[in-house]
Order: structure tokens, then C-alpha cells, then sequence
């Protein structure tokens, strides 16, 4: 796996055993990236990482709570020993926790625990990862933020959306500080998409409908249409793409009302 549009970079992606981190973690391999597959689950980065060995590529398994800074240090310090460098970070782990509503009625433990991981470890991420993205001469961070970082949620999920737009923020700050050293900062937005998680959100044809009426494609997005847009904005072919929050919604933030809606 020498050939593609990673070729030499050495990815850590978070939240990588599953969803959208397991298909770019996949698919950074398969575009010729050395990948640290890292995961709260370790038996699923493992997973993952034994596939991406399985087809030739190069990857290992790391265990990491985001929320924890020295798990995210230490996470740093293997990623650069196994692999020889950090040059991309794709901080996409991430919850969405059951009792996360509105301001009245999420419990304290709710919030605390969806910002440390959500936005805190995102920051973590970047504390400890900036210092070897320098020692590489330069490289790609992308942040995994949401669609609900610049509209509101259709059902309230306070803690969920605060967190997702801090980390918008906090990327076109990062993007702005360090774009003269080599270092390009943006933030994904997607959509629904249908992963393990949204499968929970929606678990019957009634609430998987009332969503899919307001989406202009029809559909919930595939984690690898996000892989694919993952791919680029760590690749040299986003070179001049830095600070931008990047839309991968099928359409939902341009649309008042689809045709169907209005039928």
C-alpha cells in the first residue's frame, strides 16, 4: 500500500474500531498512510488494525480515552514510536449520550461527560498532538464536529450541540494560529449518518422516515461517503483548504423543505 494519496503520512485517528473512524482508518490505509488505529474499545481498533494488515497495509492498535489527558499523551508517544512520525490527526471520537436534552431537564453528569469527551478531548488531541505534527515538519489535523455546529437539532441534544460547535471554534482557532507552520486545521460536519449509533437513535421506521423526508437525497449518508471527504481534507490535495468547516450533510443545511415534504 505505497501508492495513493497518503502515501508516507502516518495517521492517528481516534474512534477508529468503528463508524466513520473504522472506514477511514481503512481507507487512509489503503491510500498508503501507516494508520494508529486508537479506540476507547480495544478490541475494535484491533480489529481494525489486524484488516488493514490483513491487505497489506501498515497500522497498530491503541487503547486511549479521550477525555483523559495522559491517555491522549501516551496514545502520542506509541503512534509515534510505532509508526516513525505523526504528520495527520483525525480527532474523530466521539458520544452522544441517552438524557442529553435541553437546558432544563440533562443532568450535570450528561453534560460533563459528552464535553470531555466531545470538545476536552478533542483539545487533548491536539495539545499532545501538535508538538509531534511539528517534529514531522508540518501535517493535517481534522477535527470531527457536526451539522448541529450551525443549525439547531431537530430533538434537543444540548450538550451534544455545544460540543460539536465549541470544536468548530476551536478548529478555525487552531487553523489561524498555525497556518504559517505547516499545520492545516479543519472540522467535518456531517449529517445522519448510518453508523451503530444513529441505528440506536433510530430504531423504527416511523423515526428513521421523519428524518429521511427532510434530507434532499433521500437518504442517510454511508460512513465512507465521510471517509472519502476525511481522505481529502488530510491530503496534499486540500493543501490550500485550512480553517473551514466542511459540510457532508446530503444537502439537510441547504433546505427549508424538501419536494417531498411538500407534496
Amino acid at each position: 500500500m505505497s501508492a495513493g494519496r497518503l502515501a508516507g503520512k502516518h495517521a492517528v485517528i481516534t474512534g477508529g474500531g468503528a463508524g466513520i473512524g473504522r472506514e477511514s482508518a481503512l481507507l487512509f490505509a489503503r491510500e498508503g498512510a501507516a494508520v494508529a488505529v486508537a479506540d476507547l474499545d480495544s478490541k475494535a481498533a484491533e480489529a481494525t488494525a489486524t484488516e488493514i494488515a490483513a491487505a497489506g497495509g501498515k497500522a497498530l492498535a491503541i487503547a486511549v480515552d479521550v477525555a483523559d489527558a495522559q491517555s491522549v499523551a501516551a496514545m502520542i508517544v506509541a503512534a509515534e514510536s510505532g509508526l516513525g512520525a505523526v504528520d495527520v490527526l483525525f480527532n474523530n471520537a466521539g458520544v452522544m449520550l441517552g438524557g442529553d436534552n435541553g437546558p432544563e431537564d440533562t443532568e450535570q453528569a450528561i453534560w460533563d461527560r459528552t464535553i470531555a469527551v466531545n470538545l476536552t478531548g478533542v483539545f487533548h488531541c491536539c495539545r499532545f498532538g501538535l508538538p509531534a505534527l511539528h517534529r514531522a515538519g508540518g501535517g493535517a489535523i481534522l477535527n470531527m464536529s457536526s451539522l448541529v455546529a450551525v443549525m439547531g437539532a431537530a430533538v434537543p441534544q444540548l450538550a451534544y450541540t455545544a460540543s460539536k460547535g465549541g470544536v468548530l471554534a476551536m478548529t478555525r482557532e487552531i487553523a489561524v494560529q498555525y497556518g504559517r507552520q505547516n499545520i492545516r486545521a479543519n472540522a467535518l460536519l456531517p449529517g445522519p449518518i448510518g453508523t451503530p449509533l444513529t441505528a440506536q437513535l433510530f430504531d423504527t421506521p416511523e423515526k428513521l422516515e421523519r428524518r429521511r423526508v427532510h434530507m434532499p437525497l433521500g437518504r442517510f449518508g454511508k460512513a465512507v461517503e465521510v471517509a472519502e471527504v476525511a481522505l481529502f481534507l488530510c491530503s496534499d490535495a486540500a493543501s490550500y483548504v485550512t480553517g473551514a468547516g466542511w459540510l457532508v450533510d446530503g444537502g439537510i443545511h441547504a433546505a427549508y423543505v424538501t419536494p417531498e415534504d411538500a407534496v
